[in-house]
């Protein structure tokens, strides 16, 4: 019998990333936005209020390299980016993705600013 965490069905990782401000390059997390300082411990109260945070496990990290559609995160397994991100957004993707399984298809990067994963061994 298991008794230990289970395994994390999915990963949320969420951009934490805050630019100085005057920096010319916006930042998912703007100190001129208090939504957006506040979206990560949002999500994570959300998870936790619905019971499911120990199998979608929310990881605060660094940026995303998608700065110009911030705030983002990225949702694992599947690479599936979601941009512009605000409460209401993270209750539907929790709702539709992570609880449901379906992707939230409005809420993800376009194509063209995402496309597919570059293999590493294309690049040595």
């Amino acid at each position: 019998m298991l008794t230990s965490i289970p395994r994390p069905a999915y990963y949320i990782f969420k951009c934490q990333q805050s630019a100085p401000p005057g920096m010319p390059k916006p930042s998912c997390v703007n100190q001129k936005d208090s939504e957006s300082q506040e979206l990560f411990q949002y999500l994570g109260q959300s998870l936790m209020m619905k019971g499911i945070i120990l199998t979608a496990l929310p990881i605060q990290t660094g940026c995303l390299n998608r700065c110009q559609q911030g705030p983002v995160m990225l949702v694992e397994p599947g690479h599936t980016m979601y941009v512009g991100l605000t409460k209401a957004k993270i209750d539907r993707i929790i709702e539709e993705h992570i609880i449901e399984g379906n992707v939230v298809k409005e809420y993800v990067i376009e194509n063209e600013y995402w496309g597919e994963p570059t293999d590493p061994k294309s690049l040595v």
